[in-house]
């Protein structure tokens, strides 16, 4: 069996079939699926499908492309939010330089506020880091504690920048980018322990090869597994158990 991880399945795209994609991934061997908030809105959205569908979990935060919208009311009732019983971690939250859709100030402000929010729950954060590396880094090292943890999701960075996320004992996950040609992830998903290692989708984004421009949907993180059995020269089968051991000591998902 395996998790997506990261999926954003409240997003207008699954609006008129949300029903049958989830359908698709269960009978497909997907075992769970974490939808993951992007703001307020899409957080309570998230809440409510986990709600809805028995195998759908939800990870409340902001993005950091919202730094500058983003009201301390709003972080109040994220809070609050964190405390439904199928909320499994906090997410997405980090940095974004690349599209600048927010001051880097403001970013970095909102990242430490999303930390002290993991803290206080003690959960996991589920991390979007872009053209940030430095600054991530840096920010996690400042607020560590003892009990943070959490993932690197959709992880593009090299293999100097993987070590240092592994020397913080985060794990990173992989999407269908890490399919398509020509990418420099390879070698970075060569060296990965498979025990750090997550799937997921980033859904409806970034489809495997071979369907890229489509939508895509949890039921082909099949796909990335397939690629990184491929990668490491192990099984697909040992791929889904490792990485879905990960999600649930991670995520903790059936033990809410």
């Amino acid at each position: 069996m395996f998790i997506d991880t990261h999926a954003h399945l409240d997003f207008p795209e699954f609006e008129n079939d949300r029903e049958e994609v989830s359908k698709r991934a269960f009978e497909g061997g997907v075992d769970a699926v974490l939808t993951v908030g992007t703001d307020l809105p899409s957080s309570r959205k998230s809440v409510e499908l986990a709600h809805r569908y028995e195998r759908v979990f939800a990870a409340v935060g902001v993005h950091p492309h919202e730094a500058d919208r983003v009201t301390d009311d709003e972080i109040v009732e994220l809070e609050e939010l964190s405390h439904h019983p199928w909320v499994v971690a906090i997410g997405e939250v980090g940095l974004d330089y690349y599209r600048g859709y927010a001051q880097p100030r403001n970013q970095k402000a909102l990242f430490r506020k999303m930390i002290g929010l993991a803290n206080r729950r003690g959960l996991p954060l589920i991390i979007h880091n872009r053209n940030a590396h430095r600054d991530v880094i840096a920010i996690l090292n400042e607020e560590m504690t003892e009990s943070l943890r959490g993932v690197f999701h959709c992880f593009s960075g090299d293999e100097a920048f993987l070590q240092k996320v592994l020397d913080l004992n985060f794990l990173v996950s992989f999407t269908g980018n890490i399919t398509y040609k020509n990418t420099p992830l390879v070698p970075v998903v060569g060296m990965v322990p498979l025990e750090k290692i997550l799937l997921e989708t980033d859904a409806p984004f970034l489809a495997p090869e071979g369907r890229r421009g489509k939508r895509n949907e949890p039921a082909w993180v099949v796909e990335v597994a397939q690629k990184i059995a491929g990668i490491k020269g192990i099984s697909l089968e040992e791929v889904g158990r490792v990485t879905s051991e990960n999600a649930r000591r991670l995520f903790r998902f059936w033990n809410k």
